[in-house]
């Protein structure tokens, strides 16, 4: 066979390859809105970028007789941003995107070389899970990739977008990844489909309902962000990778957003009501206070009572956690303990500084809450707080009560800078209830139990809520001005730039999962 030939050839298969199965699939692919993995792939990477491996692999079945080059899954590596990254996706329309033992190996190898070179792994789900007719071999294929899931977390970022179809075992990857995004309408996530459901709990349910994605965005906090298109999620991961560095080596990306580190707003210094019970939006006071106000929140209707997510600080990443007044006053419960700590962990894992804005009444009392572990789920957060090495720096707003006190980056667990606004309280509990339980008696045998009261209790917060008695032990480094706030955290951060700080000797933790 000559050079052109063998050239003439060449072109043929790579032609194959690329009409995955065949123009018809992807026109009923088209046709449910969804785009195909290459294209797709072509979206998310930069021009140009994509360098495919494995392109001519097919199953090695023989009693599969319907045999498509690339087998289902497109896999290999390019840039976004001019940064590289590995990257694969399900292809729907060659067996509906199913995992096989053969091309399970290309996902492995696409992982396999992102570990040793640092650099994140992208996977784009649609697909029906393991391929039915390779019997154990595909299941083997799966557990291949869920080790190394396992074996990357922490090393470098991965990344999920579930576009279509996730069930079963299937769903394990994606969970063990960091972020996923999923698309309404279109993709869902269940272990046991509406079917099974059905049969074993006579419940009568659908996909959407069951697994899709404002579920798990609000129910199961599964999913982390939700789009209404492909092309959405797509430039939600291209922005999520921009606050991230490409492994546990590297710091996150500085960019200089030509916002000035001195800028002061004068409307923080009134945005705490004089009523302590009156709620107040801290996702206004977040971004009043970071670059340019821009913030990019991570799971933002799952828990809502705590925010979490990504800005900078002169150009510096920083991840945020902060309690949100607006729901359940600020108080933090068995959702919001996870959502937390998860988030924290990532933080101390991937070297990005952890700002925490704390107004918070304590746990959230009540048998449902107790009955449901928030001892354990909330002793979680303690123990991402107390193990993070990376710089802490906590700002009291207002409340600051309790264990919570203790758990959200309190000096004693060794936060390197903790600030106070003027209207910050401290204490073991609200000043109400402390005042009835110290002074019970002498509020019963008093003339007018009530005045009594609020003469006890303006004492109480007097006396020991105020900051400038926290900051006189020591455990706040200063009260700021609110306008100041974020001039303030830029020297801390600069300070704490450099920050070595380490662990125990431990094969791992025990984290109270």
């Amino acid at each position: 066979m000559s050079i052109e030939e063998k050239l003439r050839q060449l072109k043929e298969y790579r032609e194959k390859a690329l009409k995955g199965g065949g123009e018809e699939r992807i026109k009923r692919q088209h046709e449910k809105g969804k785009l195909t993995a290459r294209e797709r792939i072509e979206y998310l990477l930069d021009d140009g970028s994509f360098m495919e491996i494995g392109m001519f692999v097919m199953h090695r079945n023989p009693d599969v007789k319907e045999k498509y080059l690339g087998d289902g899954v497109i896999a290999g590596f390019g840039t976004i941003d001019g940064r590289p990254v590995a990257i694969f996706a399900h292809d729907f329309t060659v067996m509906g995107g199913t995992i096989s033992e053969s091309n399970a190996k290309k996902i492995v190898q696409i992982m396999d070389t992102a570990l040793r070179v640092g650099i994140p792994v992208i996977g784009l789900n649609d697909s029906g899970g393991a391929r039915i007719q390779d019997g154990v071999g595909s299941l083997g294929g799966y557990a291949e990739i869920f080790l190394r899931n396992v074996l990357a977390s922490g090393v470098i970022p991965q990344i999920s977008a579930i576009l279509g179809p996730c069930a079963g075992g299937a769903v394990y990857s994606p969970a063990i990844t960091d972020f996923i995004f999923m698309r309404r309408g279109q993709s869902y996530m269940y272990i046991t489909g509406p079917e099974v459901v059905k049969a074993v709990t006579h419940e009568d349910v659908d996909h959407e309902s069951l697994g899709g994605a404002d579920i798990h965005a609000e129910k199961s906090g599964v999913a982390h962000f939700v789009y209404d298109t492909e092309t959405e999620i797509f430039e939600g991961i291209r922005k999520l990778l921009s606050y991230l560095p490409s492994n546990n080596t590297e710091e996150p990306p500085f960019v200089d957003t030509g916002d000035p580190e001195d800028r002061e707003d004068e409307d923080l210094n009134y945005i705490i009501p004089t009523d302590p019970y009156q709620a107040y939006d801290m996702k206004e006071v977040i971004k009043r206070v970071v670059d340019n106000g821009e913030f990019f929140e991570v799971q933002e209707h799952f828990a809502p009572n705590i925010i979490v997510g990504f800005a900078r600080l002169g150009g510096m990443v920083v991840g945020i956690v902060a309690q949100q007044p607006l729901h359940l006053a600020g108080a933090i419960d068995i959702n919001a303990s996870v959502k937390a700590a998860r988030f924290v962990r990532f933080c101390d894992a991937f070297n990005i500084p952890i700002i925490t804005f704390e107004d918070v009444p304590g746990f959230l009392p009540g048998t449902e809450q107790e009955h449901g572990g928030i001892i354990r789920h909330g002793a979680k957060l303690l123990f991402a707080y107390a193990e993070a090495t990376v710089p802490k720096i906590t700002v009291v707003t207002r409340k600051s009560y309790g264990g919570a006190y203790c758990v959200l980056a309190s000096k004693q667990i060794r936060a390197d800078f903790n600030f106070a606004w003027p209207t910050a309280e401290f204490a073991v509990m609200g000043p109400e209830g402390a005042v009835k339980i110290i002074y019970k008696r002498e509020i019963e045998n008093s003339e007018d139990p009530q005045k009594t009261l609020e003469i006890l209790i303006n004492q109480y917060k007097e006396k020991f809520t105020n900051p400038y008695y926290v900051a006189s032990l020591g455990y706040i480094d200063d009260v700021i001005e609110p306008s100041k706030t974020r001039r303030v955290l830029i020297k801390a951060l600069k300070i704490t730039k450099n920050k070595r700080q380490t662990l125990p000797p431990k094969k791992h933790d025990n984290i109270p999962l």
